[in-house]
């Protein structure tokens, strides 16, 4: 679950190196807020929250977390009697002492203003004269609590936030978490019209002047009603040429992110804008809303950028091209370059020259902070790969990685997961691991004097105790370690001889203090000990960013020109290590499709050597080999751990399984078995055009809370990965309209009429009052689960389930942070109402289901 951020603490460290290093020079680092939204367009300012109450929290900077707590936010969910008031104490965190409440006022710029927001609370209250819709409009803060229901935050300060709110009559409570800055904004809006476009944050492409193709864009669309919004459209116009799109259901209060057609003139016009009027209308054809918009003219030879719909949840993405100066001409080198934290791919992009033998690809990550190219920053790369690669018709074999201080980290992760995809990667200011570069912080803060620590509210022993403390009871360590093992797909450093497939070179500047030189001497060290093709160097006096050329460095691209990607007849050797097939199975030729032990490291050597093939293999259960692809017409057998086994050369698909310790020719596995098209964890649900399906036949209150907690994850993967997720109330769920589509499923089968469709065959069942896992019984009304399981009617669609057995449990449900990069979720977790407050020893049953989906096969941890 949650790893504990302590960037926020971090940040302070650096902010003044980091803010140096921006400022000296370079278009590409982005300061945090600078694209914030000031601009009012959606209703009328009619009310400013002058004043409130501030919680401050004296959290201590630690050893990364696996399980997330909250106790305030557990409190006021749980015990609806709880009064928030001037004075009055209240737990912020676990490991701290009560708090108290304290006034505050806003300061001339009409914001919060105050460091304790940075891992505080802030506390707003409006009384309404009537029960009424307005858009509550906040920037700066984390999540909020609405009147008891959860909501996404703004917690990059980007001005986006517009959440539709139904006001009680009388007083409404708002509570609003901190997070990376020291100030918060807060009003409310009385919308224009209950149905409107936000022109905030769109999504849009550049028009080519050589192409004429139908372009896609991606709007907001604010639906303020109680009611559904169906069979609407959306019509842009561009002179005498129009286009309709229809626009899929957006839920009562709710907002949402939709694509978009548009029209390309056979003749643009003179200058280097296009403008475009663009109308919503209702299922009747009447206009509701009309906006104009202006789409940038540039050349298709000259840096612009791209836009794609994604497999992922139907959402508009979009990616920027610095085009090769070489013009028509195909198979070409493709540089996939991932950006830095805050940065957006356009500026990516433009911090390099056009090159005249290759094409330059920059990835958003999903957004310019998104998921530091992990989890769904993963696939947007790959995505954006695939998409560049048939639009650019590049040369596969010369198609290379390279990335800028998180990007640098992309890079190092992204080289390693995927590493036959290049032919070189070049990391730069980059870590190798995420958590490993976070605890580099905790080693560094460890060594400053004590007077440092005083602006924390701690002395040097007590933050050094905090970093040392472990766990007391051996069961939370066990636990701990199950939930820690989903994360081992994004442990770089576990799959580091991955990095022999191909050369890499490293470039970071001397005197870098955001992503410390220390990290890149480290990988220096650690490359030298096995590898025999990487390049190191140090740029003199180089701060994390010195310019353009802290990416686009010539001999990078020297480097590059060096190396090409082997035909596969031309590979005697593999060396190849995956923590998941689900996330990175093959290499080549060799798949490792099943594993012994569930998200454990397997890896696989091939050898082929006077004339004999050889494959040694490590927790690996089922293996499928290409030998076609692999070029061995004329063998007959081949050793698997020593083991002689006939083979066929002319199979393309050839499987093997390891049945007791023996191994052996096998069928293809059944697509109901796990591999790599469906391998789990928990977070492995949030894809393939995922649809979220709430219920509806519990009581008011349950039926209220699954919505809500439907719609908080729609948010949430909106802002954190621009995203569009279709909202579906059980009843209208049918598995022909959604065929093929992983469901999330939020409620339980008493509730939810869609649990008998999806989990009918499922281990675990939950009911009211009742949750069953295999033979094991879990009563009360206090439980609450994760869980993923297949579609039975889908060779490739999956079931995530939220999921309590009663209140008491679906609230302490109510966190969302398997939608973000760094937190580890295995195929199932069980947990009771403690879990927010108490963290880790709230969780009572985590693990892995077998390779068939079953209990009785699979790894878990139960504490008893």
């Amino acid at each position: 679950m949650k790893i504990t951020q302590l960037l926020i603490f971090f940040s302070l460290l650096l902010s003044v190196s980091h803010l140096s290093a921006q400022k000296r020079e370079g278009n590409i680092v982005e300061y945090f807020g600078k694209e914030k939204v000031e601009d009012i367009n959606e209703g009328e300012v009619i009310h400013l929250f002058e004043e409130g109450l501030i919680l401050s929290r004296k959290r201590l900077p630690a050893e990364a977390k696996s399980v997330l707590s909250d106790p305030l936010f557990a409190n006021l969910l749980q015990d609806k009697t709880m009064v928030i008031s001037e004075g009055e104490e209240a737990f912020a965190d676990v490991d701290t002492k009560a708090a108290k409440w304290k006034k505050i006022e806003i300061s001339e710029n009409s914001e919060f203003n105050d460091d304790g927001f940075r891992n505080g609370y802030l506390y707003l209250e409006y009384d309404s004269g009537s029960e009424k819709t307005v858009i509550f409009e906040a920037s700066g803060h984390t999540a909020a609590l609405i009147n008891g229901l959860p909501h996404e935050g703004d917690h990059y300060d980007f001005g986006w936030s517009l959440i539709p709110v139904k006001l009680n009559k009388g007083k409404n409570e708002f509570i609003l978490t901190g997070g990376r800055f020291s100030h918060m904004r807060a009003r409310l809006l009385e919308p224009n019209q209950p149905v409107q476009f936000t022109t905030r944050d769109m999504t849009l492409p550049d028009v080519q002047r050589e192409d004429k193709e139908d372009l896609i864009g991606g709007i907001r669309i604010m639906n303020s009603n109680d009611s559904w919004l169906k069979g609407a459209s959306i019509v842009t116009i561009v002179g005498s040429h129009q286009n309709e799109t229809n626009v899929p259901s957006v839920s009562p209060l709710n907002v949402r992110k939709v694509p978009f057609s548009i029209p390309v003139p056979e003749i643009l016009p003179v200058g280097d804008t296009l403008n475009v009027v663009v109308q919503l209308k209702d299922r009747r054809g009447k206009i509701i809303d009309s906006k104009n918009i202006e789409l940038a003219i540039k050349s298709k030879y000259a840096h612009h950028k791209k836009t794609f719909i994604s497999d992922i949840d139907g959402s508009v993405q979009y990616y920027s091209i610095a085009p090769s100066l070489t013009k028509e001409k195909e198979q070409q080198a493709l540089f996939l370059s991932v950006h830095g934290a805050s940065v957006e791919a356009v500026n990516q992009a433009n911090a390099y020259k056009q090159k005249d033998w290759g094409h330059l690809v920059a990835p958003t990550n999903r957004r310019p902070f998104g998921f530091a190219w992990e989890d769904w920053g993963r696939l947007d790369a790959l995505e954006v790969l695939e998409h560049a690669e048939n639009l650019l018709k590049t040369d596969q074999q010369h198609t290379y990685l390279t990335g800028h201080s998180m990007g640098g980290h992309g890079t190092w992760y992204l080289g390693a997961t995927y590493p036959d995809r290049f032919a070189a990667i070049a990391p730069a200011a980059g870590y190798p691991d995420l958590l490993e570069y976070r605890h580099s912080f905790v080693r560094r803060a460890a060594e400053r004097p004590e007077e440092y620590f005083e602006r924390f509210g701690m002395s040097k022993s007590e933050f050094l105790k905090s970093i040392s403390a472990g766990y007391e009871k051996e069961s939370d360590r066990l636990m701990d370690s199950m939930v820690r093992r989903a994360g081992n797909p994004s442990r770089t450093l576990k799959l580091e001889n991955n990095y022999l497939h191909f050369g890499i070179y490293v470039l970071h500047g001397e005197a870098d203090s955001v992503v410390p030189t220390f990290i890149a001497r480290e990988m220096r060290e650690r490359l030298g000990k096995f590898h025999n093709d990487f390049a190191y160097y140090e740029y003199p006096d180089g701060t994390h960013w010195y310019g353009d050329h802290s990416v686009d460095w010539p001999l990078i691209f020297d480097f590059f020109r060096a190396r090409k990607i082997k035909s596969p007849e031309e590979i005697d050797e593999i060396e190849f290590s995956t923590g998941s097939p689900g996330v990175s199975a093959t290499s080549h030729f060799v798949t490792i499709y099943q594993q012994e032990k569930p998200f454990e490291i397997s890896s696989f050597k091939f050898d082929k050597e006077d004339g004999k093939v050889s494959l040694e293999t490590e927790n690996v259960e089922v293996l499928k080999l290409n030998f076609k692809e692999m070029g061995v017409s004329s063998l007959d057998t081949m050793s698997i751990d020593n083991e002689i086994l006939p083979i066929k050369t002319s199979t393309e698909n050839a499987f093997f399984r390891k049945n007791g310790g023996v191994w052996e020719v096998a069928s293809t596995p059944s697509a109901a078995e796990k591999g790599p098209h469906r391998y789990g964890g928990f977070k492995d649900a949030f894809k393939n055009n995922m649809v979220f399906v709430f219920a509806t036949r519990g009581s008011k209150e349950e039926n209220e809370w699954y919505y809500n907690r439907a719609k908080f994850d729609a948010e949430k993967f909106y802002y954190r990965a621009n995203g569009n997720v279709e909202l579906v109330r059980d009843v209208d769920f049918r598995t022909d309209k959604y065929s093929d589509r992983n469901v999330i499923l939020y409620g339980n089968k008493s509730n939810n009429a869609a649990w008998n469709r999806l989990l009918k065959d499922s281990p675990i069942q939950v009911t009211k009052n009742k949750l069953q896992v295999g033979d094991k019984t879990f009563s009360g009304e206090q439980w609450g689960a994760y869980f993923i399981f297949p579609r039975r009617d889908s060779d490739i669609a999956s079931v995530g389930v939220i999921t309590a057995t009663g209140e008491r449990g679906m609230k302490s449900a109510y966190a969302n942070d398997y939608l973000e990069n760094g937190t580890f979720f295995p195929d199932v977790m069980i947990f009771d109402d403690t879990m927010m407050k108490n963290g880790i020893s709230g969780l009572k049953y985590s693990g892995f289901f077998d390779n068939s989906w079953n209990i009785e096969g699979g790894d878990f941890y139960w504490r008893e």
